[in-house]
C-alpha cells in the first residue's frame, strides 16, 4: 500500500483528529492543530488487516532473514502481534520501563542474542520513545534491522533523534502524504491545509 492509501485508512477510522482554536497536547508537550489516535486501528478489522500486511511485506523486501518482530508498549504491541502471525515469527515488546516486580523485565518475551528484529511503533512524533525501545532491544543483544511505524508527523526533532542514535526508521505514512490525501478527497479545506503546512514549517 502507497502513504495516502494508508491515509485514507486512517481518515476512514477518524483516527485523524484537528482542532486549530483548542490544540492536543502530545506527550513530548508539543501543542498541536492534529492529532493521529492510531489506537482506534485495533477496532477496524480490514484496515488493520491491510496495515499488518503492508508492514510484513516491507519486511519481506527488506529484511527477509528476520527472526523476530518487536512491539512498543502499549500501541505498539497489537501490530507487532498481527506482524508477527502474517510471517510467522515469534515477537517481544518492549516495556516503557521494566517492572517493578517478578523478573523486572525491560524485554518481553523469547529472544537470543544476534537475533535479527525489527521493531514495530503506531507513531513516530519527537522519536524519544522509539529510540529508547531500540536501545533497549540492542543492549540486550538483539540485532535490530530498522524502526518502522504507522504514521509519522515528519518532525525534524525524529530525524535528528534517530541520526544520534545512528539508525534508520521508515513509516507507512507520514504527514505530507495525509495532507496531500485530505486535500484531494475533500477532508482538509484549504485554510486547515495551509494551517497545518504553516504549523510543521514551524517545527
Amino acid at each position: 500500500m502507497n502513504p495516502k492509501e494508508i491515509a485514507r485508512i486512517l481518515v476512514d477510522i477518524e483516527a485523524v483528529k484537528l482542532s486549530f482554536e483548542k490544540p492536543f497536547q502530545w506527550v513530548s508537550g508539543i501543542e498541536s492543530p492534529i492529532y493521529c489516535d492510531n489506537r482506534l486501528i485495533i477496532s477496524d478489522v480490514e484496515g488493520r488487516r491491510k496495515i499488518a500486511k503492508a508492514f510484513a511485506d516491507k519486511i519481506k523486501a527488506q529484511y527477509p532473514d528476520t527472526n523476530l518482530i518487536a512491539g512498543t508498549a502499549t500501541a505498539g504491541i497489537p501490530h507487532a502481534a498481527w506482524v508477527a502471525e502474517e510471517l510467522n515469527l515469534p515477537m517481544l515488546y518492549v516495556r516503557s520501563k521494566a517492572k517493578e516486580h517478578g523478573t523486572k523485565s525491560l524485554i518481553e518475551g523469547k529472544f537470543q542474542e544476534g537475533q535479527s528484529c525489527v521493531l514495530i511503533e503506531d507513531l513516530i512524533s519527537t522519536g524519544k520513545s522509539s529510540v529508547a525501545a531500540l536501545q533497549a532491544l540492542k543492549a540486550e543483544g538483539l540485532a535490530v534491522k530498522k524502526v518502522y511505524s504507522i504514521f509519522s508527523y515528519g518532525l525534524k526533532k525524529a530525524d535528528e533523534k534517530f541520526k544520534e542514535a545512528d539508525f534508520e526508521f521508515e513509516s507507512l505514512s507520514q504527514v505530507e502524504s495525509l495532507i496531500d490525501y485530505g486535500v484531494e478527497s475533500g477532508f482538509l479545506s484549504e485554510s486547515n491545509t495551509n494551517q497545518l503546512r504553516s504549523f510543521f514549517s514551524s517545527l
